[in-house]
């Protein structure tokens, strides 16, 4: 450990879902030496690879669209709270992003020779494209595989677990990382670093994301001396599946055959339910994603849940022939569960999803620490208090190309390579230490801050709530001390959970602490003993990491409103 690993390059890009491929692709574009890496494998970790659905894009393609229409609706979905810049990038460099994935090839689904448009809850028309309604995620991320693959300039490397950014003099240098395969410590030295690693629903119980979406980038940036911003908004996909057993299929399913076929959301007594929370369905899917949260929670907390605890999603009404036409050998895949639609609904109830919260960064994806970026989700502020239905992917690929090539420009800027090897001893030596003894249960203390998040941090929050939550995560901090267990070894799993509970503790402090602090109800955070949304808390909550301390700052919201 006295000598570890190290190589250089100009970019590094620390993610290699969506966001990190085209971030990667478009700094090599620029003439970058790039060196992409993943704690996983490369391109099929992240949120991208399980996305199911459609992403929204104003393209008009078959109903006449403009970007502006799309950039009124996300901030209408924000609730307030958008980062006007970002959520302006995200919808007028949308269409771009989409063409060019046209070019190479990724085959989004067409009509008549146009592209099809489906419309999505909160969307003033048809504007989300598609691969397949349950494909579109892998068909984004194997595109985007195939071009990395062939673009000169962009080395590769999973297995390699980043344990901290390498800060000199103000500015990031590179990065410290734990390689997975021989528990050595590697040290990667670069000019422009871009943190590409998706959100923080790990820290749930019942999440829809991959095993590593646990906020390590958030923590890695808030060491490193950058800003989070509205921490407190953790999206709940409504529908994600309960009952009965479902195997080999994605809990988050359903939303497409809500999409196409409508579904009739139903509490314990077979009743439509929605309209008591501000909204009639009439079996369309027109409800957002926080409202139909808060109206499933609603009715389980009035005692008029399905048997598992959440509501029914009936597709009763529809025929066989229906079904079938709509998605064809997926129905088989379902009668392999013994779930027959026509004749049974299917118990649903809300699932941790995506957090529009995140790093602080401006319309060039940089950071307030120099030579850090940000991209996709890892990006806080685009949407505000709530995210627009199908905004996740067309986040990834937008601000993943925005990044890249903004890394690439402050690299070419530098002559020299700014690393220097005494910087990262501190983190060499945590990767490389013993802490002697037998330690906590890494795997258990992971189940009980789920559970935690779940049960104090979830869709409904108070003030008891939060505050137990928080009293628990500092008695897992405490538990957990400040140096991993035993010497590093291959693939040594209960290492590599220490450092993760170091990142998701810190992460998931933050999120309780922001919660807390907001006293009103908006968008994704829904407060029962503050239901109002207060025009006093129309600001945008920033968490410093000063002194081993969280704090808090308060900025007013700097948005154009839709009415606008």
């Amino acid at each position: 450990m006295a000598n570890p690993l190290h190589t250089s390059t100009d970019v590094l890009v620390i993610g290699a879902g969506g966001a990190g491929m085209y971030a990667a692709i478009d700094a090599a574009r620029q003439g970058a030496r790039v060196l992409l890496i993943d704690r996983s494998l490369i391109g099929r970790g992240g949120a991208t690879v399980m996305a199911q659905m459609t992403v929204a894009v104003a393209l008009g393609a078959q109903t006449p669209d403009h970007w502006s229409h799309h950039y009124a609706d996300t901030l209408a979905a924000g609730r307030g709270l958008c980062a006007e810049p970002l959520a302006r990038l995200l919808c007028e460099e949308g269409p771009d992003c989409i063409r060019e994935m046209d070019a190479w090839g990724i085959g989004w689904a067409r009509r008549d020779g146009r592209i099809v448009q489906a419309q999505a809850p909160g969307h003033d028309r048809p504007r989300c494209v598609y691969v397949d309604f349950l494909n579109t995620g892998p068909a984004v991320s194997k595109t985007l595989r195939t071009v990395v693959n062939r673009t000169a300039g962009i080395r590769k490397a999973g297995d390699l677990a980043v344990v901290d950014l390498i800060v000199a003099d103000g500015e990031v240098t590179g990065a410290a990382a734990l390689h997975l395969v021989t528990g050595a410590a590697v040290t990667i030295a670069a000019k422009a670093t871009v943190l590409a690693t998706g959100g923080l629903t790990r820290l749930y119980r019942r999440n829809s994301a991959s095993a590593n979406m646990g906020g390590d980038g958030y923590a890695l940036a808030l060491r490193a001396g950058a800003t989070l911003v509205d921490m407190e908004f953790v999206q709940f996909f409504p529908i994600g599946h309960l009952a009965p057993r479902l195997i080999g299929m994605d809990p988050i399913m359903w939303d497409p055959f809500r999409y196409k076929l409508g579904g009739r959301l139903l509490n314990g007594n077979k009743e439509e339910f929605t309209s008591r929370y501000g909204s009639d369905e009439s079996g369309k899917y027109v409800l957002t994603r926080d409202l139909a949260t808060y109206a499933i929670i609603k009715e389980v907390d009035a005692g008029r849940s399905s048997p598992h605890g959440g509501a029914y999603l009936s597709f009763e009404h529809c025929s066989a022939a229906a079904l079938r036409a709509a998605f064809g050998p997926v129905i088989d895949r379902l009668a392999k569960n013994d779930i027959d639609l026509t004749r049974m609904p299917v118990e649903v109830a809300p699932i941790a999803h995506y957090h529009m919260g995140g790093i602080t960064a401006d319309a060039r994806m940089a950071t307030n620490v120099p030579g850090l970026y940000a991209a996709g989700e890892a990006v806080g502020g685009a949407n505000g208090a709530n995210r627009l239905s199908g905004n996740a992917i067309t986040e990834a690929l937008v601000f993943g190309r925005r990044a890249g090539r903004s890394a690439a420009e402050w690299a070419a800027g530098i002559a020299a390579q700014p690393f220097r090897p005494e910087v990262a001893r501190a983190s060499l030596d945590l990767i490389a230490a013993d802490g002697g003894g037998a330690g906590p249960n890494t795997a258990e203390m992971i189940t009980k801050l789920q559970a935690t998040m779940a049960d104090e941090v979830g869709p409904l929050r108070d003030a008891a709530r939060l505050r137990r939550a928080l009293a628990r995560i500092e008695e897992l901090t405490v538990a957990l001390g400040e140096r991993p267990f035993g010497a590093p070894t291959a693939f040594d799993l209960r290492r590599l959970e220490w450092f993760d509970l170091r990142n998701m503790l810190l992460v998931a402090g933050a999120v309780a602490a922001t919660a807390l602090a907001r006293q009103e109800s908006r968008g994704a955070h829904q407060r029962e003993d503050f239901p109002e949304t207060e025009a006093s808390w129309r600001v945008n909550q920033i968490v410093h990491w000063r002194d081993s301390e969280l704090a808090l700052v308060r900025n007013p919201a700097a948005v154009e409103m839709a009415a606008q």
